[in-house]
């Protein structure tokens, strides 16, 4: 009896997101909030950023976590591979953020994609 009880409040977990399946989403219209927790250096610097991406660098997201937990929408986060934004999708979902994901690789990997010869 308890254990469904435990799971109904047990925080969210977040989960993974591949680029590829990123870029689909937004080139379909079923944007997730970007949250790019890279410093403002990093956002604007060689590898830039994802349009429509919302720079929060990770130091500065407390001050925003109950604002993007009360979204509404889904949530990618976003650095230079996925350590900084692997936690700080673990923060937003102990905030209560339910559909927090991160960008696998990050802009690593978003921008080899880039790179990458089209599919045969």
């Amino acid at each position: 009896m308890f254990g469904w009880l435990a799971r109904l409040f047990r925080p969210a977990v977040p989960g993974w997101i591949e680029p590829d399946e990123l870029r689909r989403r937004l080139a379909t219209g079923a944007a997730p909030l970007i949250v790019d927790v890279r410093g403002p250096d990093e956002f604007d610097g060689p590898l830039g950023h994802i349009g429509g991406a919302r720079n929060i660098p990770l130091a500065g997201l407390p001050a925003h976590r109950r604002e993007l937990a009360g979204a509404g929408a889904p949530i990618v986060c976003v650095c230079l591979t996925d350590k900084r934004s692997a936690q700080a999708a673990a923060d937003l979902a102990a905030a209560g953020a339910r559909n927090v994901a991160v960008l696998r690789g990050g802009m690593t990997a978003w921008r080899a994609l880039d790179a990458a010869p089209p599919p045969a």
